[in-house]
């Protein structure tokens, strides 16, 4: 296979209704066939059904209260519970997750933290056992330490290789973050999730990296997809927000509770700019995946980068099991320069890539990680979040800024 970009791989009623647009039931993609195009899906994703001189997709309501004579029945009665726009991005995103369905639930949160939050701790117990990626996500130290505090014990293995398999005996959840952040290290979602059911455990995959336009973990097995939509779901660097997917319904009850309980909700001008974004999804990560491969395929030929990490690269060693289960490999590069102080000076010579800390958005960004602490990375590692910027102009930037940097 040659270095890619992809892996492994479509009438109105009348204003007089008295239903809303934001609650009107969704089936603008049930008509479409089994294998509608991505594209298609991601522009139609949680649309409700046309109404003359309603808005194609109706505005955030804002609202702590609603209307309840009576006995609250319905679907919406307090803001803390439910919300229209949450409603419309949570079809969103489920058909993005789950296309069809297949009994699936999706819950948006405030952030990706408080989706894993919500995953976490309302599916563990004093005395489980949790098994969690030693490589991944910065915030994880902070979860193992509250875990812990919990009378829960952790467990930790890298990514790669699968390693997660060697102490999974007793687990109650298996945490998966595939690609891991910042090292894109991947493993095989589908042989990690049929040996922990096999064991009694519960799977997650963070998702956040591949998106589902990347990969589909509940195809693959995992009992819940979990991501950060502040990222590249929603790319422009404008919305904090998360989900989780699930397909359990008692499993997704306790985490529908542990929203209530937490108050870590979304506001709805976020889901709606978020439910607004998703349609250019496609279109975005397709740009960002073919430019970070020619990004990756440019440092590729630099002497003073050290340890370059892209699933898309043939030679990556993630790349094998990278093919098998995702459709596109991301839009993050990571590398190493040879000391902290040649990192600063390449990230204070570019001109298209913004020094910042996140990814996934439109404008590229970049920055040495090390400056967080908390990643096991050398003090020049570098994580590059490719934006939608023309690829030869910041192939361009990249190894100008290298060239400068040099001196």
């Amino acid at each position: 296979m040659n270095d890619s970009a992809t892996g492994a791989g479509g009438g109105g009623a009348d204003a007089a209704d008295d239903v809303t647009g934001a609650a009107r039931e969704v089936t603008t993609l049930a008509g479409l066939a089994a294998g509608a195009g991505e594209g298609t899906r991601a522009v139609r994703a949680g649309l409700p059904e046309p109404v003359k001189h309603e808005p194609t997709l109706p505005g955030p309501v804002f609202a702590a209260h609603f209307h309840l004579p009576g006995d609250p029945t319905g679907p919406y009665t307090y803001g803390r519970d439910e919300n229209p726009t949450w409603t419309l991005l949570e079809r969103a995103v489920g058909e993005l997750e789950a296309p069809g369905g297949g009994g699936s639930e999706t819950l948006v949160f405030a952030s990706g933290m408080a989706a894993i939050s919500a995953v976490l701790f309302s599916q563990l117990r004093t005395g489980d056992v949790c098994v969690l990626p030693d490589d991944g996500y910065q915030a994880l130290p902070l979860v193992r330490a509250q875990l812990e505090a919990y009378g829960i014990e952790v467990r930790t293995a890298p990514t790669g290789g699968d390693a997660q398999l060697d102490v999974l005996d007793g687990a109650r959840l298996l945490w998966i973050e595939t690609p891991s952040n910042p090292g894109l290290d991947v493993c095989d979602i589908r042989r990690l999730s049929e040996a922990a059911h096999a064991r009694g455990a519960l799977v997650a995959v963070d998702n956040t990296l591949a998106t589902p336009l990347g990969q589909r973990p509940l195809e693959l097995g995992a009992d819940f997809a979990v991501a950060s939509g502040t990222k590249q779901l929603t790319g422009h660097g404008d919305v904090l927000l998360g989900y989780v997917v699930g397909r359990d319904a008692e499993a997704m009850a306790a985490v529908r509770r542990w929203r209530k309980i937490a108050g870590a909700i979304p506001g709805p001008m976020e889901a709606w700019l978020a439910h607004r974004s998703i349609a250019t999804l496609q279109m975005r990560v397709d740009r960002q995946s073919v430019t970070a491969l020619a990004v990756a395929q440019a440092l590729r030929e630099r002497p003073e980068v050290a340890g370059l990490r892209y699933p898309g690269l043939t030679d990556d060693p993630s790349h094998e099991v990278a093919a098998r289960q995702m459709r596109r490999f991301g839009c993050v590069v990571s590398f190493t320069l040879p000391t902290r102080a040649r990192a600063d000076r390449f990230l204070d010579a570019l001109r298209l890539v913004d020094d910042a800390t996140s990814f996934g958005g439109v404008r590229s960004t970049a920055e040495r990680r090390g400056r967080w602490g908390g990643d096991a990375v050398p003090e020049g590692f570098i994580r590059l979040s490719v934006g939608a910027e023309d690829p030869e102009d910041l192939v361009a930037d990249v190894l100008r800024a290298l060239d400068e940097s040099a001196a």
